[in-house]
């Protein structure tokens, strides 16, 4: 019987032992995690909302905005009624008005903000509404399309301003938080952590941006995110969806990236990038193993541009670009961000795989064409163009931009999107011509685009800066 009463003794002993194990390691697990509270407070009032109006051409639709929402034309079908804009209510094209939301913060105490290009494009009116429901009617100073950057004023002083931090410092597994207004619901936290750095998006190759998983949705774009400390270390810009709400994958644009675009508009308006004239493809393992390389770092020159610096310094196709200005190039993503990164007039040197022997040569940088120079809007008063099946919004060229091309005709692309944009066509591009025909005007290419069924692909002749190449672009009718 001793025996049994000391073996039941043990048991309650190692059982004590195991909840106390148990116990103390879930507190030490639980003081782990951060408390977000403290930041929240410090750092809510210095985010704002930001509300986008502009006027579009729509159908009559009383809901402005919302006639392609197909939940929403569902709930007309389901009460028998005619879906606005649909083939048994055509409402004439008529000119109303378009409200989007969006997030920002205040980087400086006399009204300073900073947001995402995207959140103000063709705005006519921007409004901003602080934590204390106050609001104001906001000045865009300028904006930046390819970091997606814009920075606002509104006049107003003694402001609750952001501090800045340091998105160098920033480790994968790091704990961020990011402040917006997801749907409208301002000042909502959400938080995760850094799930990788210097990430190169398709078409967004002027940003290293920081992916985390901080739950980011529509409404977002254009708010802070912060470490720990309560600094802003990013600009939440995009998220990877198949649905069109958050799955898990967040981009933000690292705060010196955003300060020093936002400096350069507020001194001149004018955003000054490097410029090598270059066009760059990956590495492969077969193109590796053709130059004799070991591995598949570096940036494959394609082509070069006639006059442009990189002609001037002695670069031809072929070559490997293996460092820039002593950074070195392991992906070819990573060359356009070196050379933008440089200042116009600077000499860089650039090392070079060429036939199996390492060079170094000294490239005088030139100046990116900024997107102001190369995209026109439309004049006052005229009406706005609409974009095409295939997502391209067109503009015929004016005689300054015929002269550049040496008389030729062709298209001014001012926005691409759609099947247009995923193919690789760019605003700033201009077209030349569809399927081997030459193009004049608008019109013209809206006729022949209308001669191609759906399903079928069109090749798209385009000039970009000083090369042309042929795009092709799957039709897809989505009206």
């Amino acid at each position: 019987m001793s025996s049994v009463k000391k073996g039941k003794g043990m048991i309650k002993k190692v059982v004590v032992i195991f909840l106390f194990l148990f116990i103390f390691s879930g507190m030490a697990f639980a003081k782990e995690l951060p408390d977000f509270t403290e930041l929240a407070e410090r750092q809510g009032p210095s985010v704002v909302n930001i509300s986008v109006t502009q006027m579009v051409q729509g159908n009559g639709n009383p809901f402005g905005g919302m006639q392609d929402d197909e939940q929403f034309n569902e709930l007309f079908r389901r009460f028998g009624l005619p879906v606005p804009g649909g083939p048994r209510g055509q409402a004439p094209q008529q000119e109303f008005k378009s409200q989007s939301l969006g997030s920002g913060f205040i980087i400086s105490a006399d009204g300073y903000i900073l947001t995402n290009a995207h959140v103000i494009n063709a705005a006519d009116e921007v409004i901003v509404k602080l934590s204390d429901r106050r609001e104001f009617k906001a000045k865009i100073i300028g904006s930046d399309r390819r970091t997606d950057v814009a920075l606002l004023k509104i006049d107003a002083s003694g402001l609750p301003k952001v501090a800045i931090g340091d998105p160098n410092q920033l480790k994968v597994g790091e704990w961020v938080a990011a402040i917006g207004s997801p749907f409208g619901l301002e000042n909502t936290m959400t938080a995760g952590i850094v799930s990788a750095k210097g990430r190169a998006l398709p078409q967004e190759n002027f940003v290293p941006f920081i992916q985390t998983d901080v739950a980011i949705n529509p409404g977002n774009s254009g708010g802070p995110l912060f470490n720990l400390k309560g600094e802003v270390v990013g600009i939440n810009s995009q998220i990877y969806s198949r649905s069109g709400g958050f799955m898990g994958l967040s981009f933000a644009i690292p705060i010196d990236v955003a300060m020093d675009i936002s400096s350069q508009i507020k001194a001149g308006g004018k955003i000054s990038r490097g410029w090598l004239g270059v066009s760059i493809q990956e590495i492969t393992k077969d193109l590796a193993e053709s130059f004799g390389m070991k591995n598949t770092n570096g940036a494959l020159v394609a082509g070069v541009e006639k006059g442009g610096p990189a002609e001037r310094s002695g670069l031809i196709p072929g070559d490997v670009i293996l460092r820039f200005d002593n950074k070195p190039i392991n992906a070819s993503s990573d060359l356009p961000r070196a050379v933008g990164g440089v200042k116009p007039g600077k000499v860089a040197n650039v090392e070079v795989l060429r036939k199996g022997s390492i060079k170094t040569l000294p490239v005088t940088v030139g100046e990116a064409p900024n997107d102001k120079d190369e995209v026109s809007s439309p004049s006052k008063g005229a009406a706005k163009p609409e974009a095409n099946r295939i997502g391209l919004t067109l503009n015929e060229l004016t005689p300054q931009q015929k002269k550049k091309l040496n008389g030729r005709n062709g298209l001014l692309v001012i926005d691409s999107q759609g099947a247009s944009a995923t193919a690789g066509i760019r605003r700033g591009d201009i077209v030349l011509g569809i399927n081997n025909a030459e193009v004049s005007n608008v019109e013209q290419f809206a006729k022949t685009l209308a001669t191609i069924s759906s399903g079928k692909t069109v090749a798209v002749l385009v000039l970009r800066g000083e090369s042309t190449l042929y795009v092709p672009i799957k039709v897809t009718d989505t009206k």
